[in-house]
């Protein structure tokens, strides 16, 4: 594990200031500096909005390539980068960090993983999704499961933290989320059995401050939803990274599917805290509440997609929301104070559910289990919708949503536990062709009900950005990064980039320039309006 830095990067590093200093302070008031994109999802309450406003509905039409990165590296990246006073930090596909020149992409310095020979992913590449940053300090999970804290301005190591065990399953995939001297890490591996958790680590000097095991063990509040030793391999991976409210100083974060996936005789009872969000006391790892949106689930729907937090009124009555469209086929709008469940309403055509009781409960409908010989079933195995990023735009007052619709044939099968083995006790065969459907949609988070919604080509796998100009970025499966009108979902302007976008696209200016940035196959692509800027503030 070696950080690289040539000679031409330390001459493009010197040509930079390279300050490199967020202090939290910076994190907690980002909408000051919309510049910058400092956090995974921009902003603590994962939002993924930039209120920069110089590309608009008017002028998008202009928006050409201002420069592509091209990893080192072959794989699809999934990575959104952040941007920190005209400097860019980028994972590549592995996990190598890069530091670019955000208004050319020149290569400052560069960190290369070493990985494992025999590196252990079920169920998922050795994909990363990006990094985070706090004070002068950048922070990256590893595929083997280490977390490894780097020097902004030249990449040198400060301290690397052994998570967990690769060679049982565990891996990180996620961004970790800094904040108060903090780095929270989630893990990945729920088909490998492991046991699932949450942890914090001092940014300072790597040490663990607290872990909060999603797999309650005998004794624990949760445990009596498990039975015998089912806990031990019970899953409930965190693998995509959380929200934080400050004014609470609580963590949400979703949950993955319990194991074995598809095989619940195993471990009889609702698996908590399996397909939940769980919102943990940011100072001592302990769970406030929890809300688990698919008891026992048998068909690998996930919690694990991003909590948006935002504030707002519910029948009349100030609130503090959490907002989930989730991998089920339900949106969901909770009180992130009391975890109190407020709505839910189907977002896709699912049949799994007659609906929800008053506490958010799903009212199962009759033989949607798995079997031996198959039961069809919608969502499919990808869910709803998955990891990639909603949007919400405080301007328009919605939540955007890349949504699939598409169905499965779920099957059950007998599955003995294995050390370092998949552990999934089944599989499932997708229905394709033309009954699967992709969208953008644009809910009210207060009802649930679709405003409008724009048709993809096939179920998407990237993300959405909201934007003050009244614009929604997003990608697809066929390459193409395209914008939306946020009010209507017009369709505005497109690229074709060449690759599948497999990831979430941000937004940030230099020089008063905004541009606007995405992952496509092994490239970094940026966009901004040909010509002068227009003179809009950044």
């Amino acid at each position: 594990m070696r950080r690289t830095l040539s000679a031409a990067a330390t001459l493009a590093a010197a040509a930079l200031p390279l300050l490199a200093q967020v202090p939290d302070a910076r994190l907690r008031d980002v909408r000051r500096e919309p510049a910058n994109w400092l956090t995974y999802s921009g902003d603590f309450g994962a939002q993924r909005y930039s209120p920069l406003a110089q590309i608009t509905p008017a002028n998008v039409g202009s928006l050409r390539p201002a420069w592509v990165y091209q990893a080192t590296e072959s794989g699809a990246m999934q990575a959104s980068p952040l941007v920190v006073d005209g400097v860019m930090y980028l994972t590549e596909f592995r996990g190598h960090v890069v530091a670019l020149d955000a208004r050319s992409g020149r290569v400052l310095w560069r960190y290369q993983q070493t990985l494992p020979e025999k590196l252990l992913t079920l169920g998922f590449g050795p994909t990363n999704r990006g990094v985070a940053v706090l004070d002068s300090t950048v922070f990256v999970g590893t595929a083997d499961a280490r977390l490894v804290a780097l020097d902004a301005r030249s990449g040198a190591v400060r301290w690397t933290a052994a998570v967990a065990d690769n060679a049982l399953g565990y891996a990180i995939t996620a961004a970790p989320l800094a904040f108060g001297g903090l780095v929270v890490i989630g893990i990945s591996g729920a088909e490998a059995g492991i046991r699932g958790f949450l942890d914090a680590y001092d940014a300072r000097t790597g040490e663990r401050r607290w872990r909060f095991h999603t797999i309650p063990a005998p004794g624990e509040p949760g445990s009596e939803t498990w039975s015998g030793d089912a806990w031990k391999t019970g899953g409930g991976s965190t693998w995509v990274t959380g929200s934080y409210d400050p004014a609470l100083n609580v963590v949400y974060w979703g949950v993955g599917n319990p194991g074995p996936d598809w095989n619940g005789d195993l471990r009889p009872g609702d698996n908590l805290f399996t397909c939940s969000l769980i919102a943990i006391d940011a100072a001592t790892g302990r769970l406030r509440w929890h809300f688990q949106y698919t008891p026992h689930d048998t068909h690998d729907w996930d919690a694990s997609q991003i909590p948006v937090l935002f504030d707002g009124k519910f029948k009349g009555k100030p609130r503090r929301f959490v907002a989930m469209a989730n991998r089920n086929g339900f949106y969901y709008l909770l009180d992130r104070v009391t975890g109190e469940f407020l709505l839910g309403e189907p977002y896709i055509r699912q049949d799994w559910a007659e609906g929800l009781d008053p506490k958010g409960r799903p009212i199962l409908r009759p033989n949607t289990e798995p079997t031996e010989e198959g039961t069809p079933l919608t969502p499919n195995l990808h869910g709803a919708t998955n990891w990639y990023s909603p949007a919400f735009s405080p301007g328009t007052g919605l939540l955007y949503v890349a949504s699939r619709q598409m169905s499965s044939r779920y099957f059950k099968a007998p599955v003995t536990y294995e050390p370092g083995r998949f552990f999934m006790g089944g599989g499932e065969t997708e229905f394709g062709g033309d009954s699967a459907q992709g969208a953008v949609q644009a809910l009210d988070p207060l009802s649930g009900k679709a405003r409008w919604r724009f048709p993809l080509f096939s179920p998407p796998w990237a993300g959405l950005l909201a934007t003050g100009g009244g614009l929604v970025f997003g990608g697809t499966n066929e390459g193409v990064f395209f914008s939306l009108d946020a009010a209507s979902g017009r369709p505005l302007w497109h690229f074709q980039t060449g690759a599948m976008i497999q990831a979430n696209p941000i937004a940030y200016a230099i020089g008063g320039r905004q541009y606007v940035a995405i992952a496509a196959g092994g490239t970094l692509q940026v966009f901004s309006l040909v010509g002068s800027p227009p003179g809009a503030s950044p």
